[in-house]
């Protein structure tokens, strides 16, 4: 069922708008999972845009369980790069692997206004739909 009929079905269309996307959406579109701990510290918020210097911890793939600080975010490409994960071309040089956000969870966010700001927002959000989710299920009865 379809809910927003301004946003199209079609897989075409959906991929077109996907790759073509702004570096405004691409930040939304790389956001990756908290950990457990940071899901029980910041209630109702489940994952966050990535940045430069959070601390994350690789969950698929073949770099899974390595851990490492983010050092670019390559919103061109939709990867990110992060410390110590590193691979040697044919000459000899070391270039950095760039791994899909999706496939990270954070476990240290680097906290400044804005990112406190956004987090105090979420929980906000989750919190009033919750409490309008018990109004409705209370006049059930």
């Amino acid at each position: 069922m379809k809910f927003n009929t301004a946003v199209p079905s079609s897989r075409r269309k959906n991929r077109k708008a996907h790759f073509a996307s702004h570096s405004t959406q691409r930040r939304k579109l790389m956001s990756a999972n908290l950990s457990k701990e940071l899901q029980a510290r910041h209630e109702g918020v489940r994952s966050m845009p990535i940045r430069k210097d959070d601390e994350v911890v690789i969950t698929r793939g073949m770099y899974k369980a390595r851990e490492g600080k983010v050092t670019a975010v390559y919103r061109k490409k939709f990867v990110v790069h992060i410390e110590r994960i590193h691979r040697e071309k044919a000459n000899g040089a070391t270039v950095p692997v760039g791994i899909p956000a999706s496939s990270l969870c954070i476990t240290k966010l680097k906290m400044d206004k804005d990112r406190k700001d956004l987090l105090e927002r979420k929980a906000k959000g989750k919190k009033s739909k919750a409490a309008d989710e018990e109004v409705v299920m209370s006049n059930v009865d």
